[in-house]
Order: C-alpha cells, then structure tokens, then sequence
C-alpha cells in the first residue's frame, strides 16, 4: 500500500479544501493518506513517505507563506529529491506565478512533479476539487 502525506497551510480554508479532495482521490486509490497542516509537520513527514502532497495559496508578492509553509519548505528541500510530489493552492490575484516558481524550485531538488503544479482561483469550484482529487489519484498511483 501506497503511502501519501499532504502537508499544507490554509488561511481562508480554500487550500485546505483542495487539501482534503486530495486525500479523499489517494484514499480511493487505497493509499494510508495523512493530512498534516505544516505548523504540526516534521522533517519526518518528508523522509518517511515517497509521495508528498503541498499546499500553499499565493500571499503576498507571489510566494509561498512566510512564517511556516517558506521555512519547512527551506528545510526540506534537500530532502525531496526522488520522491513523487504534487504541488497545490489558491490565488486571487495576478497569474499565479507563485506555483510556477514553487514547481521550478521543487523540481531543482530532484524531486519528480507528477503533474504540473495546480492553482485554484480563489474558492475552489467543483472542478478544481475534482482536479484535486485527480491529483490525489494519480500520486497514490505514482
């Protein structure tokens, strides 16, 4: 059985819906899914699992949050490489340059993106979390 951890930070609750469409997608695949938000995620969380899961909605100038989601970023970066990872989150303003950034950092490490990373526009629609839960799908599979 696959195992899957989706680490992510929410302000407004959008990310962490497209969080929990993620797991819902890995857990139909019979994956053991565990939804972490980053403040409670370790270095463990990371080297323990193959296939990671990453949220974060766009703040500021296009970056990912300061005070928790861009420092465990930092310390797990050197970690990822080889692992199967999925990027996600929400914007709601300019083009999302955030993800595009993030995905190129992510794949700097060596890790392997199974999809592009995917942006939501503000509230999640139906199609985003059936996106999500495609996301889900496919890094269970990976």
């Amino acid at each position: 059985m696959s195992k899957v951890n989706v680490i992510y930070w929410s302000g407004t609750g959008n990310t962490e819906k497209m969080a929990n469409a993620i797991v819902k997608g890995a857990e139909g695949e019979g994956a053991e899914v565990k939804l972490i938000q980053v403040g409670s995620a370790t270095e463990d969380d990371v080297k323990n699992v193959e296939r990671i899961a990453f949220g974060c909605p766009a703040m500021g100038a296009e970056e990912l949050e300061e005070t928790e989601m861009r420092p465990f970023m930092d310390k797990v970066n050197p970690l990822l490489s080889g692992k199967n990872i999925v990027l996600f989150g929400s914007y709601e303003w300019a083009d999302g340059e955030w993800m595009k950034l993030w995905q190129e950092e992510v794949e700097n490490t060596g890790a392997k993106l199974i999809a592009d990373g995917f942006a939501a526009y503000d509230d999640p629609d139906e199609d985003a979390l059936e996106e999500c839960e495609a996301l889900g799908r496919d890094l269970a599979r990976s």
